[in-house]
């Protein structure tokens, strides 16, 4: 398997060197900025025998190379800066993925696409329709981001390992999230049964703002460790043929009563992409909750692809 990874910022630079220690692809980390990607790419190599695997990673600025990816990764784009909203970088992460998505379409055919450049709801929506690719095999990382920061919030508020939490976010990866903590269990058990209300607020409003606060503290740029690894455990579910569930960014037709958006669901995935999407008997509060998170996810397709 061939996992090509397009942009070699932070995220995708980590990113590859996760793919690479795990040993479940080779690598090639593409970038328009110039011997960025091939100065990571060699760093990377000479870690080897020091990771202690054989796997190979190629760094370019030669789109070409793509050919024949089984997953292309795109985390190109403008990272977010303090005081910027996802919603702030649409206009230029859109011209990028445009030019993404023409690439793609030409020399990986037959890949399965994983948006990562936010606003990513709107990338993913922006890659699929560039691409015409099938809705199954273009989805975006964000939502199973979110699901793992209210993991570690719970993780360290309640003081038992994160592996005995299953938490569950879904809607827009953005200030519109919804942590969900009837369907978010603790060995089992829903979080709302376990902490009382006030509680439990506070845990979902950290979760909402823990990407903003991060931006905040590094003054510069934007998370990297985090988005990597929920990069890792999508590509690794779609290799490995997993069938696990896990919050993606995913186009909806019909599903929760709505339609022609890409936005954060829990899905099964597997080796051809989104098996399944997992539709969650949500309450009259959270179903009010996710439609005002569509609006705002329909509201910016609506500027770059406007309602004729």
């Amino acid at each position: 398997m061939k996992i090509s990874i397009i942009g070699a910022g932070n995220v995708g630079g980590l990113t590859a060197m996760r793919i690479l220690e795990q040993g479940i692809a080779e690598v090639v980390l593409v970038d328009v900025v110039k011997n960025l990607s091939r100065a990571k790419a060699s760093d990377l190599d000479d870690a080897r025998s020091i990771s202690e695997h054989n796997n190979v990673i190629e760094g370019t600025e030669d789109f070409s190379q793509i050919r024949g990816s089984g997953i292309v990764v795109v985390t190109a784009g403008l990272a977010r800066k303090p005081g910027m909203t996802r919603e702030d970088l649409l206009k230029k992460n859109y011209e990028i993925a445009q030019s993404v998505s023409k690439n793609i379409k030409e020399l990986a055919p037959d890949s399965i696409v994983i948006a990562v450049s936010n606003p990513v709801d709107i990338m993913t929506y922006v890659l699929l329709k560039e691409t015409g690719f099938d809705k199954r095999r273009v989805f975006g990382m964000g939502a199973n981001l979110d699901a793992s920061r209210f993991n570690n919030l719970i993780s360290q508020k309640l003081n038992i390992p994160s592996s005995k939490i299953n938490a569950m976010v879904i809607g827009t990866h953005g200030e519109a999230m919804i942590p969900l903590p009837r369907f978010s269990k603790i060995k089992g058990k829903p979080l709302d049964k376990i902490l009382g209300k006030d509680e439990v607020d506070t845990l979902v409003n950290s979760t909402k703002n823990r990407g903003a606060t991060i931006v905040s503290l590094y003054g510069s740029g934007s998370a990297y460790f985090a988005p990597s690894a929920a990069i890792l455990e999508i590509c690794r579910a779609v290799i490995r043929n997993e069938k696990r569930i896990i919050p993606v960014s995913a186009y909806l037709d019909g599903e929760y009563g709505v339609s022609d958006i890409c936005i954060g669901v829990p899905a099964r995935l597997d080796k051809n992409g989104i098996n399944q999407i997992i539709e969650l008997d949500l309450n009259p509060q959270e179903k009010e909750l996710f439609l005002q998170s569509v609006n705002s996810v329909k509201q910016s397709i609506n500027i770059i692809y406007p309602v004729k």
